[in-house]
């Protein structure tokens, strides 16, 4: 067994709440594994700052439903808790695929709520805890909590959390409210006002750049031991003993890869990382805003999202490293770089001030920050041979950013697509010919744990190389 935190909607405190919890059995000295619904990659590493382990993203549509039962069946196993953090509302999904077994066409009720927290909740066939911000409502507590407990018969709301309460008269009127439901109130939160967690243009502020973070995690431990009902949580959390499914046998190889891990590019899916070692590469983690220099020995380079926009300044400065992994890719070092990766690739960035910094200066085009929102799930056919993907194939990846490219590559990656309707939205990404025959340069991040043949790729390339 274990709970899915999930909200009635965006912003009602499902992180919060999912923070508290883990800081509380975190203190309580147990083992516990988190994992997060959807593509993102910065409540994770809260997740992850709190428990010590490594959260684990469920994502249908990156991956695939078999993968999400087995990706919670493995990282489950050897903690005596697990917890899931939902996505937006509970029943926020799209459209289900165009490809057997799905068709297209609304989902049951008349939702689509593929991907949702409730697909996940099906999926893994778990209970949910519903989190109510209570903030601007008394007496409606109980129809937005009666509707949500009988819109899917298949989903079992557990209880749920009343977040935001402003007094002792406000939590009475909630409680008179719910109490023909008898739905267990399973936590209850207080209006916080020593407790926020700073927010930017793409979301959370990542943990590496919050000093106070190790406090802020003291004070939700604290909130946890008063404010939710653990003679009925803990039961529901504690996992079950099932055997987890065996991994398939992978091929291995024996290369270096230096990967790109500092404040400017900290957005990695930790499968994506696992499935490298798992293949027999070697990660060495390194600094673009520190370091001088590319790590000795390596024979292949990834760069992932993260904020270099916010760092430009400091990458612009360190010109040696720039120097070195220009001539790292122009001599043929394989390379992926993703989202902010791609950014730092090209010859300039301009900030939100509108001014221009100069990056390494392999793609020849400038990222433009703007306050225009990039934001969903693609399908993305790849038209040439690259450096991951063969031509042909249909890759399915999400795109999180408020930059564009000033101008776009001739010859392109992919062709994308809403993920759930033929929409075509253009064409995207670097690296199909010379002198970028080994970058994958893209905005669109891939998780590859449904198709080990992207990692495999890579490294073969590495391999190859390292071996000349």
């Amino acid at each position: 067994m274990s709970l899915i935190i999930a909200g009635e909607r965006s912003g009602v405190g499902k992180t919060t709440v999912t923070l508290t919890l883990l800081a509380s059995l975190c203190r309580r000295s147990h083992q516990v594994q988190s994992f997060k619904v959807g593509p993102d990659y910065i409540d994770p590493m809260f997740h992850q700052h709190v428990t010590g382990r490594a959260c684990r993203n469920l994502d249908p549509i990156l991956t695939s439903p078999s993968y999400i039962q087995q990706c919670f069946a493995r990282h489950s196993q050897g903690v005596k808790y697990a917890l899931v953090e939902g996505v937006m509302g509970l029943f926020d999904g799209v459209t289900p695929p165009l490809a057997p077994p799905f068709t297209k066409g609304r989902g049951w009720g008349g939702v689509n709520d593929y991907a949702s927290t409730a697909h996940i909740a099906r999926l893994l066939d778990l209970p949910v805890v519903l989190v109510i911000d209570c903030s601007r409502l008394s007496g409606s507590v109980a129809a937005i909590a009666h509707g949500y407990s009988s819109f899917d018969p298949r989903i079992k709301i557990a209880g749920v959390i009343l977040n935001r309460v402003g007094s002792d008269r406000h939590l009475q009127l909630l409680k008179d409210a719910l109490a023909p439901l008898q739905l267990p109130i399973l936590g209850v939160l207080r209006r916080q006002d020593n407790i926020t967690i700073p927010d930017r243009h793409l979301g959370l502020v990542p943990t590496a750049e919050l000093p106070q973070i190790n406090a802020l995690i003291d004070r939700l431990a604290d909130l946890g031991e008063l404010c939710f009902d653990w003679e009925r949580l803990l039961p529901l959390l504690e996992v079950s003993g099932e055997t987890p499914p065996q991994p398939l046998p992978l091929l291995r190889t024996e290369v270096r890869i230096a990967v790109a891990r500092d404040r400017a590019f900290n957005f990695y899916y930790q499968d994506n990382l696992d499935l490298l070692q798992q293949l027999g590469a070697e990660l060495v983690f390194w600094s673009p805003l520190e370091d001088t220099g590319l790590p000795e020995g390596v024979q292949g380079m990834y760069f992932g999202g993260g904020f270099p926009e916010v760092f430009a300044q400091q990458l612009a400065e360190n010109t040696v490293t720039k120097a070195a992994i220009k001539t790292a890719i122009l001599t043929g070092m394989p390379t992926i770089a993703e989202c902010g990766g791609l950014m730092y690739l090209c010859e300039q960035i301009v900030d939100f001030a509108g001014k221009s910094w100069s990056m390494v200066g392999v793609l020849p085009t400038t990222a433009v920050m703007s306050g225009r929102l990039t934001l969903g799930y693609r399908r993305a056919v790849v038209l040439e041979d690259s450096l991951l993907v063969s031509a042909g194939t249909t890759v399915c990846g999400h795109e999180f950013h408020r930059s564009y490219l000033m101008s776009n590559f001739e010859q392109p990656l992919f062709q994308t697509c809403r993920f759930d309707t033929d929409e075509h939205i253009g064409y995207e990404g670097w690296g199909t010919n010379l002198p970028y025959l080994n970058l994958h340069a893209s905005y669109i991040h891939m998780h590859w744990g449904a198709c080990t043949e992207i990692p495999e790729r890579f490294l073969k390339r590495c391999l190859e190389l390292a071996l000349k």
